[in-house]
């Protein structure tokens, strides 16, 4: 067992592609105490040249369109072709106990046993949207790692996949067919976000409702504006079980990717990520900051129990303790 006494011994066990050490990497990184922190800052600036060079997919889809059996089976196919995939599966935390279901490795059994696969479910921690607060972390420390495709597997509420499409290069959305209205269920903002969308289950007898569905969405993302001026985002049907159509989907991915590349707004993407990621940063910065101030931390309670009981206002309690600390007359 390798001994991790310093932030080198984990950068070189995650360059020599140690799954244990990646396991205990990502540990490290999503821990919230302080001497963590410090560690994790130090791994992830070693380890950011080694990172950058994987397709990152974000993958959602409607309850029930099969998301877990489709990445299963999609990672499967990539193996085959010699790739090195990693899932990042994120989970919804339980807000009484802040723990998470944790269920993608038993749904995604043939996959998680492969040696060139790792997946790694991650509880969201309350964050918005669901989305892991590490989660671009977690993604270059596996890329750094060897794995040359990630997929990003988002929970499929809320916000998530805002978060999730601003740290991928291909955002692809899974649909049902045969659910009713084509469209019912499915936000705009989703749409308008989407690289492809793939309508699942198209085999046997709903291989023609599926190319119906297909149909109705094409029509749909044709009044939309296309986010870029050289991909129309495609809809495709495909079958997990019988693999018909998977290939189209990675197929897709690559087609984008180079056209990207090729039109320069690929590496604005990315330097666009990266701000991103500094943003986040600072948020929680300050967030923590502000929060472990003693003056915050003696008075936070009391404004609690005024708006619970009434007394106050949301608004003007979350002014008075934003602006706390610019009253030289604050006790």
């Amino acid at each position: 067992m390798v001994n991790l006494a310093s932030p080198e011994d984990y950068v070189n066990g995650v360059l020599k592609g140690d799954r244990w050490v990646l396991s205990k990497t990502i540990t490290m990184i999503e821990s919230a105490l302080d001497r963590h922190k410090d560690i994790a800052r130090a791994i992830i600036d070693q380890l950011l040249p080694h990172a950058g060079g994987a397709v990152r997919l974000g993958i959602t889809g409607v309850p029930g369109v099969g998301k877990s059996t489709f990445i299963e089976n999609f990672g499967m196919a990539l193996i085959r072709q010699g790739h090195k995939v990693a899932v990042l599966a994120v989970d919804p935390s339980s807000t009484r106990s802040g723990g998470s279901i944790m269920a993608d490795k038993t749904r995604m059994e043939q996959l998680a046993v492969q040696a060139d696969a790792f997946i790694r479910p991650s509880p969201s921690g309350g964050t918005l949207g669901g989305v892991a607060r590490k989660t671009r972390e977690t993604m270059l420390v596996c890329e750094a790692a060897g794995f040359d495709v990630m997929i990003v597997e988002t929970v499929g509420v809320g916000q998530s996949e805002t978060a999730v499409a601003s740290m991928v290069d291909f955002f692809l959305v899974l649909m049902l067919a045969g659910a009713g209205d084509e469209l019912q269920g499915i936000k705009k903002g989703v749409l308008e976000m989407a690289d492809a969308i793939a309508i699942t289950k198209a085999d046997g007898d709903n291989v023609d409702k599926a190319r119906q569905a297909a149909r109705a969405y094409a029509s749909a993302l044709h009044l939309l504006s296309p986010a870029s001026a050289h991909w129309q985002p495609p809809v495709l049907t495909c079958s997990a079980v019988t693999m018909e159509g998977v290939d189209a989907v990675w197929q897709t991915v690559l087609d984008h990717r180079q056209k990207m590349q090729t039109s320069g707004e690929f590496d604005i993407k990315r330097r666009g990520q990266a701000l991103d990621w500094l943003q986040a940063l600072v948020d929680e910065g300050l967030r923590e900051r502000f929060l472990r101030h003693p003056k915050i931390r003696q008075h936070f309670p009391r404004y609690q129990r005024e708006v619970a009981r009434g007394d106050a206002s949301p608004t003007v309690a979350a002014n008075e303790l934003l602006f706390f600390l610019d009253n030289p007359q604050s006790p």
